[in-house]
């Protein structure tokens, strides 16, 4: 039997603002990806967000980003590696404690937004979060775009590292996401993604945005959970994906 694991980013209100229905992804997925109050999230926000994962036994894992809570980390900043380095070494100490103080080991490392996309084709930043994983703890899984540089950069490190594919994001011929600026970039149609998630699992293929088709292969799936279907979307992946005789189970 096939098996997939299904993560969304969760976490990311700050104060009185709530951002996702953090309650209702964590009963759909099976890794949680907190924001660690750099582009979102706060002190409580994190409690919170770990103890409802522990609580359904959701796999836990730190969402470090850029310092941009105005941008919501979707700003592509011009951090060094050696900044880059500390700020996710800082974030993912955060979410470590807030995983302790709830009983519960944090399993993994996926950067957010820009820095993600940074990582995935910037060989220097991609080296300086995996080394910062690393340095936090080297037990930790980091995951990363299939075929980026951030997969490459955790393997030269000694991580264990895990692939990830993008159900509601289209991809571009060479494997990167579309740019948000794009409006095609995000996907909401439920069944589309569906369909997009099981063709994922069952051939490793997915449609790029010039028609072209793309070879990837995940351990995981991601459904960004500030998306204003993201709860539809998720509901009808995961139908989808039982319903072909797909295994859900976190991959950390």
């Amino acid at each position: 039997m096939p098996t997939i694991d299904l993560n969304a980013d969760l976490g990311e209100g700050f104060g009185r603002w709530s951002i996702g229905d953090d309650e209702a992804l964590l009963d759909l997925v099976t890794s949680a990806s907190v924001a660690c109050g750099f582009h979102a999230g706060d002190p409580q926000v994190m409690l919170a967000t770990v103890r409802a994962a522990a609580a359904r036994g959701v796999s836990v894992g730190a969402h470090p980003g850029y310092r941009d809570l105005v941008g919501f980390g979707r700003r592509d900043l011009s951090a060094t590696p050696e900044q880059i380095h500390a700020d996710v070494l800082y974030q993912i100490g955060a979410l470590d404690a807030c995983c302790r103080a709830n009983g519960i080991g944090m399993r993994y490392v996926k950067p957010h937004g820009a820095l993600y996309n940074r990582a995935a084709r910037d060989a220097a930043a991609a080296d300086a979060i995996a080394a910062a994983v690393r340095d936090a703890d080297p037990a930790l899984v980091l995951l990363g775009l299939a075929g980026s540089e951030l997969v490459s950069a955790g393997r030269r490190a000694g991580l264990q590292v895990a692939a990830e594919a993008f159900v509601d994001r289209n991809y571009e011929a060479d494997g990167t996401l579309t740019p948000r600026n794009r409006p095609d970039a995000v996907l909401t149609d439920p069944d589309a993604c569906a369909r997009r998630a099981v063709r994922l699992v069952q051939h490793g293929l997915v449609t790029t945005r010039d028609g072209s088709e793309l070879a990837v292969r995940a351990e995981s799936l991601c459904v960004h959970g500030d998306g204003t279907t993201a709860i539809a979307l998720l509901r009808q992946v995961r139908g989808a994906l039982t319903a072909a005789g797909v295994a859900l189970r976190p991959f950390a």
